[in-house]
């Protein structure tokens, strides 16, 4: 897997910072934790994007057309696939777009909604889609490093933070009806 520069600091930068805050401030395992949320997010974002450029894909790109690989059909209305990567609709019109253009998709119009479109992957969307996970698993996602209990807590952990946010309810592991999934 492609990495980022190492940045090789003699120092934790997010250990310095919370022991300045605490002399600043008080308390700093929020501030700690949330630093470090965020800088994993750009170091996974960073090696994941490496391993998808040789196939002309970003991750919000490769969700998209895993998330149509998922649906029984191959094919949801793009409001649906905002909803279910809980991103605007202005990212999945742009992301739609260059998948388009790249032919890993294709806009269709919505039979059940006469002003709505669908996006439906096509056979080299699948066949990408289908390469590039090789490589994703092969990397582990970026966290080989972790075995697969610390994985489980760490979703864990992480999904109590999506429920409060009302990303979902909880105690609602239903399955989507509408499209044949745990979707």
């Amino acid at each position: 897997m492609t990495q980022p520069k190492p940045l090789n600091l003699p120092f934790d930068p997010i250990d310095r910072a919370a022991e300045s805050w605490r002399a600043h401030f008080g308390p700093s395992a929020a501030m700690a934790a949330v630093t470090s949320i965020m800088r994993a997010h750009q170091i996974l974002l960073s090696q994941l994007d490496a391993l998808l450029k040789p196939y002309g894909l970003t991750f919000a790109r490769y969700e998209a057309l895993v998330l149509l690989t998922f649906s029984r059909a191959g094919a949801l209305p793009l409001s649906k696939i905002g909803e279910r990567l809980m991103v605007h609709p202005t990212s999945v019109t742009n992301t739609v777009d260059r998948l388009e253009k790249s032919g890993f998709v294709r806009r269709l119009p919505n039979p059940r909604d006469g002003r709505g479109v669908l996006a439906e992957i096509t056979e080299p969307g699948r066949d990408v889609v289908r390469r590039a996970t090789g490589d994703l698993m092969a990397a582990e996602f970026g966290l080989s490093m972790y075995a697969e209990d610390e994985l489980q807590e760490m979703f864990d952990q992480l999904r109590t933070l999506r429920v409060a946010a009302g990303d979902f309810a909880g105690s609602s592991m239903r399955q989507d009806e509408e499209h044949g999934g745990l979707l």
